[in-house]
């Protein structure tokens, strides 16, 4: 496995539990629409990937990024990895950024505008990857695996919890940069597997549709 993929996942397995442990490190570099607008505090946009709401949601991104980082790698390099992985998470808080704008109050963490776009960029390569996932014994193949993920983001999205905190906005944002990143370096083997990358971008589809013409969110 690439050095850089260990990095990044330990890097943030630890600044997580370190969030875990201490309120004051959570809340200076967690996401918040008040803080970046107000105070110009645009470490926020990078630092919230670092940052998750309990074990199992970082549990579940380090493991996403786990079985698929390889894939951009392979394709893209370590350098490619890094662009997509940091521009996603960019991309997918400056998307959070717009939706509510007018919400000075919203926060949100976690690296799921970074893994979305990895997610993304590996199915567009390698749309029919098995993955074993927990306790069912048959692989469940990539592209199905990226619609049920992004399915629970866009509900979670369009039905909010209090104190959730997850960033399930960035999501699309990330997603977009990846398979734009993918399509862009790489065309042929995006527009080979465009049927995998319809299937999985269904749920997307739906929250632009929400976002952008019933205008529900921001």
């Amino acid at each position: 496995m690439s050095t850089v993929l260990i990095i990044i996942i330990a890097a943030t397995a630890i600044i997580s539990y370190f969030g875990f442990n201490n309120q004051g490190v959570f809340e200076k570099y967690k996401f918040n629409v008040g803080a970046i607008l107000r105070n110009k505090e645009y470490v926020r946009l990078i630092s919230a990937g670092f940052l998750h709401g309990d074990l199992m949601h970082l549990l579940f991104n380090m493991m996403t990024l786990y079985f698929f980082g390889p894939i951009v790698i392979q394709a893209f390099g370590d350098l490619g990895f890094l662009v997509i992985y940091f521009g996603s998470i960019l991309l997918g808080n400056l998307f959070s950024l717009y939706l509510y704008k007018n919400q000075s109050w919203y926060s949100a963490i976690g690296a799921s505008g970074g893994v979305s776009g990895i997610l993304f960029a590996s199915i567009a390569m390698i749309p029919d990857l098995g993955i074993y996932f927990f306790f069912i014994p048959i692989p469940i193949p990539g592209y199905i695996f990226g619609l049920v993920y992004f399915g629970y983001s866009v509900y979670s999205m369009l039905n909010p919890r209090e104190h959730d905190n997850i960033g399930h906005a960035a999501h699309m944002g990330g997603a977009f940069f990846g398979l734009v990143y993918a399509v862009a370096l790489q065309p042929a083997r995006a527009v080979e597997n465009a049927q995998f990358l319809g299937i999985m971008a269904l749920p997307l589809i739906y929250m632009a549709y929400m976002v952008f013409v019933k205008k529900r969110i921001g």
